[in-house]
């Protein structure tokens, strides 16, 4: 069943996403044989798409959870921040969501009436446009989509945007009437009670980022989203995938030829170990020079003075591609629900125990998820909440971990919404010359930066096929050290 949805939807997005102007398709299939039935599990892998290939690949240099194997050169430019437009870092990722799953939802909304697809479509759009928001802050929105009626739509600032589909999410839930899905829905399986549940996270992810950029009048929709307590069980997965060459999931499948070029990160690797985390092995290797834990400092593949000159492979932790071949692309997973959770009952209901409960929760939920044993006594130990000197750090470095190898984008969203994990004041060199200087977990500034000064990525460049295309692309080229909206601290 997994390879019938997973053909069928890639079936869909070579209709409706292969190399084609998000702004003016003349090709665009809107035939009566394309039913909302069909297209729904294309939207689905095209967001899923994007979040679980680029953006986790992108995302997870960025939080630092992968760095540039030794003695491989695939991702310098990325682990360097060396990455403009011309890079095309972005591309795939704004075609999919724009050109295929965006697309097929303008497309399905022609064609039914039914208030409960209508409703999973907009829950998969605002998603959608989340992501757009978190890699390039500005992005179409009120223009976007209109096919030759506009093939050059504005730019909208992604506060309006944010606060834009919240409100259309608003109205397609108020929307409802009774309605049951009848679309295909290999994720949620039509259950709409999960729809909502699904909604309401993706409402707290997003006002929790409204509040810290400023908008401090979404505390009380968080305040009401806590008090309702009407969440979703289980993961939101996309879990079409074999573990079988050719169906794999698909960041596995991108870097099946290129299995040298992830090696595990300075960072994640130090703050494991400083917590005794069982998990650590999950998805990292021991280095095969001496069978310890190592990670690579940022940025320091082609820095001598930072490897030496006879740095090695064997020399560094590798990342263990073996648990990503079937792996399901997270949407959201219940342990970062359950972090988010903590934190806003910490921070806007003074509600300690609540919190305590929903972080353990979120420990346990990770734990799980990766099939990993020893939950009870991490939360005895280092990841004691009763001992935790900084119970908000505590959550977010525990949602970083848990973040790792299940959804990288939201990783370096969340890093740059709470700045934790911090970022050293210490260089990689003086870091390397004296350990002491370095709290683990800290981000570490790239030994080599292209973008120079001490800082990590904070956006990504306009994709350049909107440039190409749209001539209301912003005439300024956004940089990697440019921050989003919410970002003001």
């Amino acid at each position: 069943m997994k390879k019938i949805y997973l053909l069928a939807a890639a079936s869909l997005m070579m209709l409706s996403s292969c190399d084609l102007d998000i702004n003016q398709d003349p090709n665009y299939p809107t035939g009566a044989d394309i039913t909302p039935e069909l297209q729904f599990p294309a939207v689905i892998s095209a967001i899923a798409d994007a979040s679980g290939d680029q953006m986790f690949n992108y995302g997870g240099f960025f939080a630092q959870y992968f760095e540039q194997m030794p003695e491989a050169n695939q991702y310098n430019d990325i682990a360097e921040l060396n990455i403009d437009e011309s890079k095309d870092v972005f591309n795939r990722c704004y075609n999919n969501i724009y050109a295929g799953a965006l697309m097929d939802i303008e497309d399905i909304k022609t064609k039914t009436t039914n208030t409960a697809n209508l409703f999973a479509c907009q829950v998969m759009r605002t998603q959608a446009f989340q992501l757009l928001v978190d890699n390039t802050s500005e992005t179409p929105y009120s223009e976007a989509l209109q096919g030759g009626a506009n093939s050059s739509p504005k730019y909208d600032d992604g506060k309006t945007v944010y606060e834009g589909v919240l409100a259309e999410l608003d109205a397609a839930e108020a929307a409802l009437n009774g309605d049951v899905m009848t679309m295909t829905d290999p994720m949620l399986n039509k259950n709409l009670s999960q729809w909502k549940g699904y909604a309401n996270a993706l409402r707290l992810r997003m006002y929790l980022r409204l509040i810290d950029g400023g908008q401090s009048e979404y505390t009380a929709k968080v305040t009401a989203l806590l008090a309702a307590n009407n969440f979703f069980t289980g993961n939101v997965a996309w879990d079409v995938f074999r573990d079988e060459e050719g169906q794999y999931n698909p960041w596995c499948q991108s870097v099946f030829s290129l299995t040298n070029n992830h090696c595990a990160a300075y960072p994640i690797v130090s703050y494991m170990k400083s917590m005794a985390d069982p998990r650590l092995s999950y998805a990292i290797k021991a280095r095969t020079s001496d069978n310890t834990f190592v990670g690579q400092f940022p940025g320091s593949k082609q820095d001598p003075g930072i490897v030496g000159t006879s740095y090695k492979n064997k020399d560094v932790s590798t990342i263990n591609y073996d648990v990503a071949h079937d792996m399901p692309i997270y949407l959201f997973t219940q342990s970062e629900l359950q972090f988010l959770i903590a934190e806003a009952q910490m921070r806007f209901n003074n509600n300690a125990s609540a919190a305590k409960a929903a972080y353990e929760a979120g420990v346990e939920a990770d734990f799980a998820l990766r099939g990993v044993s020893g939950a009870e006594g991490f939360l005895a130990a280092a990841g004691s909440w009763d001992n935790a000197a900084d119970k908000l750090k505590l959550v977010y470095m525990q949602k970083w971990t848990a973040l790792f190898m299940h959804d990288h984008m939201e990783a370096w969203s969340e890093i740059r919404r709470t700045d934790v994990p911090a970022l050293s004041t210490a260089s990689a060199a003086q870091i390397k010359a004296n350990p002491a200087l370095y709290t683990p977990g800290d981000l570490i500034c790239p030994a080599v930066n292209k973008k120079g000064g001490n800082n990590i990525a904070m956006s990504m460049p306009y994709s350049s096929n909107s440039r190409k295309y749209n001539v209301n692309t912003p005439a300024t080229a956004r940089q990697i050290t440019d921050k989003v909206f919410w970002d003001v601290k």
